[in-house]
């Protein structure tokens, strides 16, 4: 019998996942298997976890939580050889990364059968991202391809006019992910044919820091107000003279939310073309 294989996606920071850790955390009765290209970032409720090895974490419900790595087909292959197959597989794609793509690459795996795509959209930030047009034909492109769209953190009061421009896109159903009951992402979706051809899109930077350096906590507040214009995706922690802080940055949108860390731990991405690593290290790292 094959296994049933989901794949979420949305463009970076859209909330993917938050939505792959609420899935795991539902009593569902399924033994989901899921890739994430960080399994670190899914933050999986302490009375949950069983055992935890360098590569996967086993949960109390059955669920199994690994990272992806580079090869896409070889994680699968990895996971299906571990014993127990599991019920359900989730894929957690790159938010630059095509979602077709990985189907049709899946698909060529016997064991395997495509239980559709689910793309998560930022409700904050896809007006800006439909209205780029760098990044308009990747983000349209992942949204014509899903399955189920979902709708995350959509400001009150905007329900009708954000869904209404995504059903002009060619969106499946557009739906607020507040009102949709997760069981339906395993149980209840009707896989569709779609297009294979791949939609332009520019090449990306990635920029990563490690250290154990306090920062003046005013100081993160004036750095992280005058970022890159470049920069659009940012996560991790910042070690302040304040305490810790979570750091989530879409877009115009920053978050910084009080939390506990040893060290400063970040990565950002932005369009090869509006930034570079060195621009993102100078800004980082100036006094």
């Amino acid at each position: 019998m094959r296994v049933p294989v989901t794949i979420v996606s949305g463009y970076l920071g859209a909330g993917k996942t938050t939505l792959i850790n609420s899935l795991l955390g539902e009593d569902h009765g399924l033994r989901l298997a899921v890739l994430v290209n960080d399994f670190g970032s899914v933050n999986i409720d302490a009375a949950l976890i069983k055992e935890t090895e360098i590569d996967s974490i086993a949960l109390t419900n059955g669920c199994v939580c690994c990272t992806l790595g580079d090869d896409l087909l070889m994680s699968v292959n990895d996971l299906l050889s571990r014993g127990g197959t599991p019920d359900h597989i989730l894929i957690e794609a790159s938010g630059i990364a095509e979602p077709v793509a990985i189907a049709n690459a899946l698909l060529a795996d016997s064991r395997l059968s495509y239980a559709g795509i689910v793309t998560v959209v930022d409700g904050t930030n896809i007006e800006d991202l439909l209205s780029d047009p760098l990044l308009e034909p990747q983000v349209t492109q992942q949204i014509r391809a899903a399955d189920i769209v979902l709708i995350s953190k959509l400001p009150d009061g905007s329900d009708d006019q954000v869904q209404d421009k995504l059903r002009a896109l060619g969106a499946r159903a557009p739906t607020r992910l507040s009102d949709m009951p997760l069981s339906r992402l395993l149980f209840d979706v009707t896989p569709l044919p779609r297009s294979t051809a791949p939609a332009p899109h520019p090449g990306y930077v990635s920029w990563q820091h490690r250290s154990r350096q306090v920062l003046d906590r005013r100081q993160l507040g004036d750095k992280l107000a005058d970022r890159p214009e470049g920069l659009y995706r940012m996560k991790g922690f910042v070690l302040t003279s304040g305490g810790a802080y979570e750091l989530h940055i879409v877009g115009r949108h920053v978050e910084a939310r009080r939390c506990d860390a040893d060290e400063t731990l970040l990565v950002a991405l932005g369009p090869e073309n509006r930034i570079s690593r060195d621009q993102i290290e100078a800004w980082w790292c100036s006094a």
